[in-house]
């Protein structure tokens, strides 16, 4: 009995944390990852606008953050905004007119394509494309806020 009540706390505490991670998203044409807090750190990898980041601790002026294939590196604050961005995790992810399956397919995201978040409904996220599609995707195909 005691072990089932702190498997269940453990388990509450992991996935309230996950829930209210803290999120980022790329603010600039090019941001380079480093694997320092620092700019003499060698750069890692770099990302472009709207790509979305848990943040994992802090230090000064930089983020360690994490991305959704769980690489993990530094950034500066100056280069990360607030706006939610969602990334496709799944091979290929519908984009349709409303939320629902019955809804019409106006379009498909590949994996790894960056998409600007609208709106959550139900397991469903509004999003919009870099080209100016605006449709809704099912949230369990999408990393990010």
């Amino acid at each position: 009995m005691i072990r089932r009540l702190c498997f269940g706390i453990v388990f509450l505490l992991f996935f309230t944390s996950l829930a209210h991670a803290e999120m980022v998203s790329i603010k600039t044409p090019k941001a380079r990852i480093r694997s320092g807090p620092g700019v003499n750190h060698p750069i890692k990898f770099e990302l472009g606008t709207g790509y979305p980041l848990r943040v994992v601790s802090r230090k000064g002026k930089w983020l360690k953050v994490t991305d959704y294939e769980s690489d993990t590196g530094w950034i500066s604050k100056t280069l990360v905004s607030k706006i939610p961005h969602l990334i496709v995790k799944t091979e290929k992810a519908v984009i349709r007119t409303g939320p629902g399956t019955n809804q019409r397919v106006v379009g498909n995201a590949k994996r790894g394509v960056v998409l600007r978040t609208l709106k959550h409904q139900k397991g469903w996220v509004q999003i919009k494309h870099e080209s100016g599609l605006v449709g809704w995707i099912q949230r369990d195909t999408l990393w990010g806020w």
